[in-house]
């Protein structure tokens, strides 16, 4: 397989078609008949030089084993330890970096992405095409000659490449990513306590909460879309054993009002887990999960029902990338499904019944990258808490 094609009616997510330094591996077809890819995600970190106590985030034991993305792979705007993304990327480009996109003439040469096989400049560009590579069952060595990761420094994850929009959930989207960041930065939010996810697709953002949470119930809808996340779970059930993490994938259909209990289901829930969920669930979280109004809007009555039902107060972080697109009814450019991920926000802040009331902020993307993909600035990450009314 020398290239991938995709149809006009497929969805492809960026980190998928552009991920440097890395090589998708066909492992097999789901049940559906979609190819199914194994990809390695670097983990910039080590579970040993950290801390269980501390301020937000927690400290480090030797500051030396703190790893940051260089400039430029994976991550165009860098991070350094202090400053925003941007203003880091801005530092590490410098007037050198400038003077470098002239050509003999003094005309400013960009770089743009590779489009083909055939671009001339595809050879040394800083992106990787997409070029995967098909396992067969007797191959056992999946990083070729490259040298091989510690297990606790890499995240393994299937999933599919291109599908279409019911089936996003099968890949990897920047804003689990994102998520997965500030789960590892605010690890005192997620120490030792019962956490939820919402439509957790590939289960990535619910691997790495496992880290650090005692119980991660991963839920989603769809046998296939579970069946794979359960496959990720195990493929990292080392990485949440090293922290005394469980995690249970389950299935959430937003669109209803009660648990799937049915015992010859797949992936329902025990009474037990129910009650262990009210009693002791503390954070909900979710990412890229608005794309679709009628899902955005399923999605926030499930968060509202969920908050009014649970024992604890609780904490829900939502990650979302404010995505651009060109409509023939406006003949502009918009960004309809943001607008009203917004929209919704704003209503759950102004919900006057109820037990509850629910505080809305942004959070600053400025926190330590630590997996490495294009932490653009319109990834954005937002936080609500949901208080007793007055």
């Amino acid at each position: 397989m020398d290239e991938v094609t995709f149809k006009s009616d497929t969805v492809l997510s960026d980190v998928h078609l552009y991920t440097p330094n890395q090589r998708h591996l066909m492992v097999r077809l789901n049940g559906v008949g979609q190819p199914v890819f194994l990809s390695q995600f670097k983990l910039l970190w080590s579970q040993d030089s950290w801390t269980d106590s501390g301020a937000e985030g927690g400290h480090l034991r030797d500051a030396h084993s703190w790893e940051f993305p260089p400039a430029g792979s994976g991550s165009p705007g860098g991070h350094s330890r202090e400053g925003s993304p941007l203003q880091a990327g801005a530092d590490t480009f410098g007037q050198e970096g400038a003077r470098a996109q002239l050509d003999e003439d003094g005309d400013l040469d960009v770089v743009r992405r590779p489009r083909a096989a055939s671009d001339p400049d595809l050879e040394g560009s800083p992106r990787d095409k997409v070029h995967p590579m098909i396992l067969t069952q007797e191959e056992d060595d999946i990083t070729g000659d490259e040298a091989p990761e510690s297990p606790h420094s890499v995240i393994r994850i299937e999933h599919t490449m291109a599908t279409p929009l019911e089936d996003v959930g099968k890949q990897v989207w920047r804003g689990a990513l994102l998520l997965a960041d500030y789960i590892l930065f605010r690890r005192d939010l997620f120490q030792g306590r019962t956490v939820l996810e919402l439509g957790a697709g590939t289960g990535l953002a619910s691997i790495v909460a496992a880290t650090v949470a005692r119980t991660v119930y991963c839920t989603d809808v769809g046998a296939d879309l579970l069946a794979m996340c359960q496959r990720n779970v195990a493929l990292n059930s080392h990485l949440a054993a090293a922290g005394g993490g469980v995690v249970k994938v389950k299935e959430l259909d937003w669109l209803k009002d009660d648990f799937c209990t049915d015992p010859e289901a797949p992936f329902s829930w025990s009474e037990g887990d129910i009650a262990d969920l009210y009693d002791h669930t503390t954070v909900l979280f979710a990412a890229e999960v608005f794309y679709d109004d009628d899902l955005t809007d399923a999605l926030f009555a499930t968060l509202s029902r969920l908050a009014h039902r649970l024992k604890n107060a609780c904490t829900a972080i939502l990650s979302v990338e404010k995505r651009l697109n060109f409509t023939l009814r406006h003949l502009d450019v918009t960004c309809e499904a943001y607008d009203h991920f917004r929209s919704s926000l704003h209503a759950l802040e102004k919900l006057a019944h109820g037990k509850l009331r629910f505080v809305v902020e942004p959070v600053e993307a400025s926190f330590p990258q630590l997996l490495v993909y294009e932490r653009i600035r319109q990834l954005e990450l937002w936080k609500i808490v949901a208080e007793p009314a007055a």
